[in-house]
């Protein structure tokens, strides 16, 4: 990456054009009608709208490049099923579209494997709860789910839970300008205990080389297992700055240990 320059599939991005709406609405108008030239300049065109759409799954370990195509497929798809008479943009339209192309893929290359059987039931159950929340006007519950596709409360939970995308400790939950707070900072690990630590007498020599308040956090976040936020509200500061403070400590512990 250079500049505004990302080539992602052998595509420069910066040099993708940039259409009108009224252009767009045009083209639209040409591949519905079986235009195929409309269609692929229409596609090269949104071609940003994927990458956009594809930096929300950068942290999933997937190659880039697949994702891209497989939300190239998405984008077809929105382009295709797209009604110029409703009164929306195309890429609000699209974004979707492409999003859920996507987590299908992710879903059906987890190395978690799930059986047909449990995806078809997690489809027909989300179907399901979309239709009662929009017949009722609100959200359905688990029951209401079960009885809809008449099928045990438990196999609608046992599915639905199977289909849940892995989270990964190191996935940003929050970051507001400065240092990321990650799924790991609020997780607190009831098996740390104390006594593993200070027995060795390294760590507590770079312990004895902080200040008090690291100090403090080290001990609340490592040895008792606390979280950040947990920490935050004993300390009377930010959890923001718990994390920073908590990284700072830890680079100056790596010197004596």
């Amino acid at each position: 990456m250079a500049g505004n320059k990302v080539e992602i599939c052998g595509v420069d991005t910066s040099k993708l054009p940039t259409l009108s709406h009224e252009k767009m609405r045009d083209l639209l108008a040409r591949a519905q009608a079986g235009d195929k030239q409309a269609r692929d300049e229409l596609v090269h065109a949104n071609l940003r709208l994927v990458l956009s759409v594809i930096q929300r799954f950068q942290n999933r370990g997937e190659n880039v490049d697949d994702l891209f195509q497989v939300g190239c497929i998405g984008l077809m798809k929105g382009l295709d099923n797209f009604d110029l008479n409703m009164n929306v943009r195309l890429s609000t339209y699209c974004v979707p579209m492409i999003i859920g192309e996507i987590r299908r893929y992710l879903r059906d290359n987890n190395p978690i494997r799930v059986s047909r059987s449990m995806r078809d039931t997690a489809y027909r159950a989300l179907k399901a709860r979309d239709v009662l929340a929009y017949r009722n006007g609100r959200e359905p519950t688990v029951a209401e789910i079960a009885g809809e596709i008449d099928i045990p409360e438990e196999d609608v939970v046992f599915a639905l839970e199977a289909i849940q995308e892995p989270v990964s400790l190191f996935d940003p939950i929050y970051q507001n300008g400065g240092d990321a707070i990650y799924v790991m900072d609020q997780i607190s690990d009831e098996r740390v205990n104390e006594d593993d630590w200070v027995r060795d007498l390294s760590i507590r020599q770079a312990l004895s080389k902080l200040q008090q308040r690291e100090r403090k956090i080290i001990r609340r976040r490592f040895f008792q297992g606390k979280t950040q936020m947990e920490v935050a509200e004993e300390i009377g500061i930010s959890q923001a700055q718990v994390s920073r403070l908590e990284k700072s400590a830890l680079q100056q512990m790596k010197k004596y240990v």
